[in-house]
């Protein structure tokens, strides 16, 4: 069946040529994941990852802007009263899962994930104080990116896919996640083989 490369997959937003929702294998998780997406970042079809992460967690939602902070849904998750809140965001004061747990005390916990580059992702941050105050949590991880394609700030740096993944690594070893270890090792299939394919036709 003949493809025509200007259509686009409405899952994955890709190309169809090159669509990869074949390969994502979506994860049931006790976390809710909201994916917070720069506007550049939803026109970057061809190698952004925050729709792969969003179509890979069944308990995700995902939201495209710059400035929350007036955001109607957003707040109201905030605003439940048996919900624990967190944004990805190393810093200074941020809970490192590397070295310490989450003391939930059995609510429901939501982690806000920022699809941007670092410069961008402060922009929103500052935008939105509604997120910014909110707690932050990191990790401490050796691995390096995938994306051998698309050069890092950092050597550390890793795709909003990949961080995820290292996220739902540490919230299993501390017994806030279940999942199976098969399961975690096909999370990133979809993103190797964006790579793969970005690879083959660059």
């Amino acid at each position: 069946m003949f493809t025509n490369p200007r259509e686009v997959c409405y899952q994955c937003y890709r190309p169809q040529s090159s669509c990869m929702c074949k390969h994502i294998v979506p994860l049931q998780t006790q976390t809710k994941f909201i994916i917070l997406m720069h506007p550049k970042e939803f026109k970057r079809t061809k190698n952004g990852t925050g729709h792969f992460t969003h179509l890979s967690l069944k308990n995700s939602e995902i939201f495209i802007g710059i400035n929350f902070s007036e955001d109607e849904k957003i707040n109201h998750i905030l605003n439940q009263p048996n919900t624990l809140c967190y944004v990805l965001y190393p810093s200074d004061t941020s809970i490192n899962l590397t070295q310490e747990t989450l003391n939930h005390q059995g609510k429901n916990i939501v982690i806000f994930l920022i699809d941007s580059t670092w410069p961008c992702s402060r922009a929103m941050l500052k935008a939105s104080p509604n997120i910014n105050t909110l707690p932050k949590i990191s990790f401490t991880s050796t691995k390096r990116s995938a994306f051998t394609f698309k050069e890092q700030p950092q050597a550390y740096c890793l795709s909003t896919m990949e961080s995820t993944l290292c996220l739902l690594e540490e919230l299993n070893r501390h017994q806030i996640e279940n999942l199976e270890s098969q399961d975690l090792e096909k999370f990133l299939t979809p993103f190797h083989q964006m790579v793969k394919y970005q690879l083959n036709y660059s």
